[in-house]
């Protein structure tokens, strides 16, 4: 059995760099400070049950372990297969120059450009994302695609003010005043600028651990699995009730992903023509509580790692309570105080380390 070898994974040496990123609520600058947290727990196959960035999942990958990467959201479910489930697949030069360029056997449509008007980007850089789209699409082999999405990803989220989809707002960047924040000059970098420097940035986080990682795209309820540990960093509720949805901000990202049927995922009645929005109990003040507590439930014999933040619903004390209930025991470990971006409010970042 996999959890029998827990004792016999290695540290891999490599020279893979994991890629930059803007992502809201990423845990790559405590990426370290996890590790070190656990790093005496033994444990062979992990599942990170919110990836996100996968940013996790790739240290993980980088000690050795079996990782499972899973997100419900479908674009984050591409990221973690070109950074966490593949081990050796690189987009080339050729392949580049294939995805940038026209091709006159391909009929391009223009749901982008016309669709999306005046609301996150120029009409010609609309254009432009219609037509890589359609070539990324067409691409046969799914490592080479998917670094091609996460490099289109990229590019869309560095040239949004606040890197998000959560508003129609273009003016923004377009508006001839002087600015406090944002940062214009990248703003105006064209796609295809971007999109190579982040294809690199994926090509060199690419590398093998010798073991079997996967991603995979699930509500984690629907997992069925058995792990020795479980990495829990679900979106965050704060004191007042304001929870993130991380469906809202990246919206945008996911429509990209299933392109030939955008159309009919999307709710007009919104400004920002955000998908149509589906119940999330982790996006909820009065569902989270059962939340954590089936989560807690139904993997209580696994190593609970859950990350956390010292203002959230529930409180620290309530889960630490919900856990003990399972048999756990737990301990919490507290980082240096960080203020969070796009917050009003101090909190510092918390670890919960249940066995």
């Amino acid at each position: 059995m996999d959890s029998q070898l827990s004792l016999f994974a290695e540290v891999i040496p490599t020279k893979a760099k994991f890629p930059s990123t803007r992502y809201q609520g990423s845990k790559l600058k405590f990426v370290d400070w996890i590790w070190q947290c656990i790093k005496d727990i033994p444990f062979y196959t992990m599942l990170d049950a919110f990836g996100g960035t996968g940013c996790i999942s790739f240290k993980m990958k980088e000690e050795g372990k079996k990782v499972t990467y899973n997100d419900i959201l479908p674009f984050n479910h591409i990221i973690g297969k070109a950074l966490i489930e593949n081990n050796s697949t690189l987009l080339s030069d050729y392949d580049i120059e294939n995805i940038l360029r026209i091709h006159k056997d391909i009929s391009y449509p223009d749901f982008i450009e016309k669709t999306f008007k005046d609301i996150y980007y120029t009409d010609e850089e609309n254009h432009w994302l219609d037509i890589v789209t359609t070539n990324i699409k067409f691409m046969d082999d799914e490592y080479k695609q998917a670094i091609a999405y996460f490099a289109l990803f990229q590019s869309c989220i560095i040239k949004r003010p606040y890197n998000l989809f959560h508003r129609k707002n273009l003016y923004v960047r377009m508006q001839d005043v002087k600015r406090s924040f944002g940062n214009k000059k990248t703003w105006d970098t064209p796609f295809e600028t971007h999109f190579r420097k982040f294809v690199q940035e994926a090509n060199s986080a690419v590398f093998s651990n010798n073991g079997s990682c996967v991603s995979i795209n699930q509500n984690v309820f629907d997992i069925n699995q058995k792990f020795d540990l479980i990495y829990i960093d679900t979106p965050y509720i704060n004191s007042d009730g304001i929870g993130i949805d991380y469906a809202d901000f990246y919206h945008f990202l996911d429509g990209l992903t299933n392109y030939d049927t955008w159309s009919s995922q999307i709710d007009y009645s919104s400004k920002h023509l955000r998908l149509k929005r589906t119940p999330n109990d982790w996006n909820n003040s009065e569902t989270i509580y059962n939340a954590f507590e089936n989560l807690f439930g139904k993997f209580s014999d696994s190593i609970l790692v859950i990350s956390y933040r010292s203002n959230g619903i529930p409180t620290i004390e309530e889960l630490t309570d919900m856990l003990k209930k399972n048999g756990k025991d737990v301990k919490i470990y507290q980082s240096s105080e960080i203020k969070y971006v796009l917050s009003n409010k101090q909190s510092n970042e918390v670890l919960i380390v249940a066995q």
